[in-house]
């Protein structure tokens, strides 16, 4: 298995679009295991103990996976719902890094 970052958006102007957000994660995570990856979604994981709603806690989470890159061997960009700051944010760390970005989709979301 590689290791992959899986990233897709997960902040929203509603509780019910986080959750939709986070619905989504999950179904990427599914897809990246289906492809026999090991993925890693830091704004899954780390949402679960910090509150992303608290701009410190939020800039913690994001150096917290920001600093799990350079350990993989690619990322996944999931656009189905776009693709956020974060998301962009992410692949320029991706790219200095050296690490290998490509862009997906779910064909059974929506």
């Amino acid at each position: 298995m590689i290791r992959v970052i899986v990233e897709s958006p997960f902040a929203a102007a509603t509780p019910e679009g986080i959750e939709a957000n986070k619905a989504y994660a999950r179904e990427c995570m599914r897809d990246s295991l289906l492809r026999g990856e090991s993925p890693l979604l830091s704004h899954l994981l780390y949402t679960q103990v910090i509150d992303d709603s608290v701009l410190s806690e939020r800039e913690l989470g994001i150096e917290a996976g920001f600093t799990w890159i350079k350990h993989a061997q690619k990322m996944a960009l999931y656009i189905d719902k776009g693709i956020s700051k974060g998301m962009l944010a992410a692949r320029e760390v991706a790219k200095r890094a050296g690490i290998k970005v490509v862009e997906r989709s779910i064909k059974s979301w929506g």
